[in-house]
């Protein structure tokens, strides 16, 4: 029975690796649709080989700083248990490698090729195990401080902080140490780029869709464990923010197809504590987060986030990290166990060492190698600039 158990969990979290895996192709459709023309083959190299650096980074240096594991081991000891440590490596590296998935977005169509891939490798192999280590293993004693205090510990059970809201903040810094893409903005006004294929944009949000519930309910890393709460949570979270971002969005195809994205990266923390009435007004709150900071950052703050990643991941993950504590607690239907103020400090380290550890990495990498395409090479667009290929034969 104890062999069948730990195989039926090895398949379990496999699959979950799986439908994160998938969620890259949602991201390289997504940026796809967004962005002109001109950079559509950059989009889709970048999310791939951004995977493949994460994967060393994670492997030799990120996963040992977040759960002091490594794996310099005979293959008999790694297969132990069916392997299972190893599988739950693939699983907690696909989240990892998220990160530069979703600051690839922020930082599209004016960001070098190679120097993205250095940041790529510090960020995965240093900055955000830095802070996974804090929220999900105790390192430094943060959360047994948080507990002692206000009574219990930073809850987030699928990472609204410690992925998402890291990623969004982590592209935060990058985008604003690259400045606005050439004519962006012309005497202070916003010049329109709208998207090059509204389905291809359609079909990344609906891969992201389909696979955020292999990163929700996943999460639970055992299939003893699995919850169907977690499972009707993103579910309404996705519907709550879709509907928002359509009604303030007014009708517009963007604003829709990332409505379930901010719905479902603010329940990621909370999906296993909260009732589904709860999930279903945090992601309603999302998605009106998004239209109304994605709105402001392009046209007030000149901010040229490209496919508004700070408002999606950054804000909206920031606000999962504190509704986890309001929806969660008993007394508007959740499970309990949560408390406002540790979960409002754990999103505020989450978002300082993403914006310290974003800064450092790119204000050096700007320093020394530089991190933006020259003007000719942009106007060209980084496919032929850095690829030497269209996206779409002239023939």
């Amino acid at each position: 029975m104890e062999a069948l158990v730990s195989a039926n969990d090895v398949l379990f979290v496999l699959l979950g690796a799986i439908m994160v895996l998938a969620m890259h192709a949602g991201f390289a459709f997504l940026e796809v649709g967004t962005v002109r023309q001109k950079n559509q083959v950059n989009a889709l190299v970048k999310i791939m080989v951004d995977f493949c650096v994460s994967t060393i980074a994670y492997f030799f240096i990120g996963y040992t700083i977040a759960y002091g594991i490594n794996f310099f081991s005979g293959a008999d000891v790694l297969a132990a248990k069916s392997g299972y440590d190893l599988v739950k490596f693939f699983f907690l590296l696909t989240f990892a490698a998220a990160i530069p998935a979703i600051v690839s977005g922020g930082i599209a169509e004016r960001a070098k090729f190679n120097p993205q891939m250095a940041a790529t490798f510090l960020i995965v192999g240093f900055v955000y195990p830095f802070f996974e280590g804090i929220a999900w293993n105790g390192h430094f004693g943060f959360q047994e401080w948080l507990k002692n205090s206000f009574g219990a510990n930073f809850h987030d059970f699928a990472g609204s902080i410690v992925v998402h809201a890291m990623g969004g903040w982590i592209a935060l810094a990058a985008v604003i140490l690259l400045g606005a893409r050439n004519g962006r903005y012309k005497e202070g006004k916003l010049h329109a780029y709208p998207p090059s294929n509204i389905p291809f944009l359609a079909l990344g949000a609906w891969i992201l869709t389909v696979g955020w519930f292999g990163f929700n309910v996943m999460s639970a890393q055992s299939i003893q464990n699995i919850s169907g709460l977690v499972a009707v949570n993103s579910l309404m979270a996705l519907v709550g923010g879709t509907l928002a971002a359509l009604v303030l969005g007014k009708n517009d195809p963007g604003f829709v197809h990332n409505g379930p994205l901010a719905g479902l990266v603010a329940v990621c923390a909370g999906s296993d504590i909260m009732h589904p009435l709860g999930a279903l007004a945090t992601g309603a709150v999302a998605g009106a987060l998004f239209v109304w900071a994605f709105t402001m950052t392009q046209n007030r703050l000149k901010i040229d986030d490209v496919l508004g990643v700070w408002p999606l991941h950054g804000l909206c993950g920031a606000w999962g990290g504190v509704a986890a504590g309001i929806f969660g607690s008993d007394s508007l239907g959740g499970m309990g166990g949560v408390s406002v103020m540790s979960q409002l400090l754990g999103t505020l380290a989450g978002v300082l060492i993403a914006l310290v550890g974003g800064g450092i990495v790119y204000g050096v990498l700007k320093k020394l190698v530089g991190i933006r395409l020259d003007k000719e090479a942009e106007f060209d667009g980084a496919d032929l600039s850095i690829h030497k290929i269209p996206s779409v034969s002239a023939d």
